[in-house]
């Protein structure tokens, strides 16, 4: 199980972040050194963020990450992700509660960052599966639909 667990990547609907610095965030397991810190906060723009916070990778996470937004939370876990160049991301709907420019920043990192990865995403905004080799549609726990986007009737990714 740690073995799957390992080469898995999981950004959920609602991120979990623990109390301590941004770089035990993004690195829980002190195994990357702070160059590669910097570099997968620069691939979700975080990086001036941080830098105007003035503490650098040792900014503190609050309780609940209360001091972030609710995009800069995800923009963490999807830097924590990079770090971790796991084969297989699995995204809840990671961009649910995230407004647009974030979610195009997402968009962005995950074309960009993942793409020689195994994405399984789970959403409901179409634009977040634009760019799905193919697309799994379920209606009431059965499979309606398995097929490229352009593929699939009713489907307006315009």
């Amino acid at each position: 199980m740690d073995d799957l667990r390992s080469r898995l990547s999981i950004i959920p609907q609602n991120v979990i972040l623990f109390n301590g610095t941004l770089r035990y965030n993004l690195d829980p397991f002190d195994q990357f050194n702070d160059e590669q810190c910097w570099s997968s906060l620069e691939s979700v723009q975080l990086k001036e963020f941080v830098i105007e916070h003035g503490q650098g990778l040792d900014l503190l996470i609050g309780e609940s990450a209360c001091n972030l937004s609710v995009g800069q939370r995800q923009l963490i876990c999807i830097a924590r992700s990079i770090l971790k160049e796991s084969q297989i991301l699995i995204i809840d709907e990671g961009t649910a509660n995230v407004d647009y420019e974030t979610d195009r920043i997402i968009q962005q990192v995950i074309s960009q960052k993942f793409s020689q990865r195994t994405i399984l995403i789970i959403a409901h905004r179409l634009n977040t599966l634009q760019h799905c080799d193919r697309i799994l549609v379920l209606e009431q726990g059965q499979i309606k639909y398995f097929d490229r986007p352009n593929q699939i009737p009713h489907f307006d990714f315009s």
